[in-house]
């Protein structure tokens, strides 16, 4: 009994010693990824003539509260913080709407050539992004798509591959008998997919909503090339551009930067429980 309490107290030690090198580690890490965010902060709040200063000042000794407000009359930036948020919105509808229906049919649907249309889809991401732009430009320009959003928004609404090769995969996890016992009852495959599975799926759907959200909103190649009218651009273009005509002014540069990035840290905060179960789920079904 002594020789096996003193195993136990050992194996204690251990697991609390390895508990506090990990605490250390995972203590350095959140500190190198917030360091970039909290020198953000320190120079929104600085006057212009404190930001260059050496030593640098972490908490300036007065508060610029103002710079939030000069920052974004510089650029006229609500105007294109609006049109990011709905270009954003829409993206993410049409992608996870499209990519749902896609893993589902891939997943779930027996039809001749399913195994041929799932390999295109996984093929098809090894395609870098580049090869279609010059096709894809002179398509939308014929029909008379240049200078609108149209060009960013509705490809969102005809699948992505990525999220479709997820949501396959997380389906993987779920056992083929829920559908079987809603079918007994006289359900549809949309009724199926819309009130069984869409529910047991919900952390990759947000994991998908997160990353479409994501690319959807920080997005700079697409608007840049298919956009001219400034009052169409996107808030990543006026941000461009801000920085290349008032380049000293970076307390006020930075303080629209935080305000630009707000929509991405608030999704993440309150998705994070399902984003971390939608990641669990996924590397749990890429191992079997």
């Amino acid at each position: 009994m002594v020789v096996h309490a003193e195993g136990r107290m050992k194996r204690r030690r251990k697991l609390g010693l390895l508990d506090a090198v990990r605490f250390v580690i995972l203590a350095v890490g959140a500190v190198a990824m917030l360091f970039p965010l909290l020198w953000m902060v320190t120079i929104a709040l600085k006057g212009n003539n404190d930001v260059f200063k050496i030593p640098p000042e972490w908490f300036p000794r007065e508060l610029h509260w103002s710079n939030f407000v000069t920052g974004t009359k510089e650029i006229n930036f609500w105007q294109t913080f609006g049109n990011s948020m709905f270009i954003a919105v829409m993206c993410t509808i049409g992608q996870i709407v499209s990519s749902v229906l896609v893993g589902y049919g891939l997943a779930r649907l027996h039809f001749p050539g399913r195994k041929l249309w799932f390999s295109l889809f996984v093929g098809s991401l090894m395609l870098p992004g580049f090869v279609g732009m010059i096709p894809l430009f002179n398509l939308y320009t014929e029909l008379g798509w240049y200078d609108t959003w149209l060009p960013i928004i509705v490809p969102a609404f005809f699948g992505n591959a990525t999220f479709s090769f997820l949501y396959v995969q997380y389906l993987k996890t779920i056992s083929v008998s829920f559908d079987e016992a809603a079918k007994i009852d006289g359900a549809s495959d949309f009724y199926i997919l819309t009130k069984v599975l869409v529910p047991m799926t919900m952390p990759v759907i947000m994991t998908m909503v997160i990353f479409s959200f994501q690319g959807a909103w920080n997005q700079y190649l697409e608007p840049l090339i298919y956009i001219i009218d400034p009052s169409k651009w996107t808030l990543a273009l006026a941000m461009a551009s801000y920085k290349g005509t008032y380049a000293t002014a970076w307390n006020l540069f930075m303080a629209a930067d935080l305000i630009y990035i707000l929509p991405m840290l608030l999704i993440f905060f309150f998705g994070q429980k399902y984003f971390m179960q939608g990641l669990g789920s996924l590397n749990s079904a890429s191992l079997k």
